[in-house]
Order: structure tokens, then sequence, then C-alpha cells
């Protein structure tokens, strides 16, 4: 059992930077595949970013490539997501995502997913 709480959001101008974490209790990440997904008012829960476990590879949405980081420090039992170069449709509330690490795919997809956070507001203006 993983406990995540996320914070660092809030409302920014076009152009901003934000940077999201997510701290775990309850036991570490030691093992654990992370995530971060997405969900605007009216609209399914997207994914934005995934840190491998072992490999420590990193993937992205189209959407943010080039302008989202994701990162780990094992030692902090935390997760990162570093947002620039915000636009309007960002806004969103940003989730932080665990899972006993596994082979293959299926990252982006809510279903593999076994723990969430509650969530933090991102707010970008134009």
């Amino acid at each position: 059992q993983v406990q995540l709480v996320e914070s660092g959001g809030g409302l920014v101008q076009a152009g901003a930077s934000l940077r999201l974490s997510c701290a775990a209790s309850g036991r570490t990440f030691s093992g654990y595949e992370m995530g971060w997904f997405c969900q605007a008012p009216g609209k399914e829960r997207e994914f934005v970013a995934v840190i491998r476990w072992l490999s420590t590879l990193t993937y992205y949405a189209d959407s943010v490539k080039g302008r989202f980081t994701i990162s780990r420090d094992n030692a902090k039992n935390s997760v990162y997501l570093q947002m620039n170069s915000l636009k309007p449709e960002d806004t969103a509330i940003y989730y932080c995502a665990a899972v006993l690490r596994k082979i293959g795919g299926g990252w982006a997809s809510t279903a593999w997913y076994d723990y969430w956070g509650q969530g933090t507001q991102v707010t970008v203006s134009s």
C-alpha cells in the first residue's frame, strides 16, 4: 500500500513554469513505475508522462514533449513534473499515479496503475 500526495499547482499566465511534486507515504517508491495524468473539465483523464523504475526511461504525451520533464528522487520518495512554456490548454487537475514494477507497456492507460493521488489544480490564463 502506498499513499500519494501532489502539490505545486496554481494559477499562472501562459508561458510561465510550474513544478509539481508527488510525495509517497506508507511505503517507498522503490520498485514502482510512476506516472502523471491530467483531467480537464468535461474530459477523460489523460496520460502526461511516465518514468520507468528499472530503465529510468521516460515517455511523454505528444502535447507536452519538449515542455514537460518527469523525474524522480528515490531517496526522498518523490516524483516531479517540471512544466515549462505552459499553455491555456494545459489547464487541468494533475494526478500522480503508481504501480508495482512490471514488464512491457500499458503505461499510458489509467488502468495500468493501482494508486492515485488526490490531484493538484493547474490553471493557465491566456
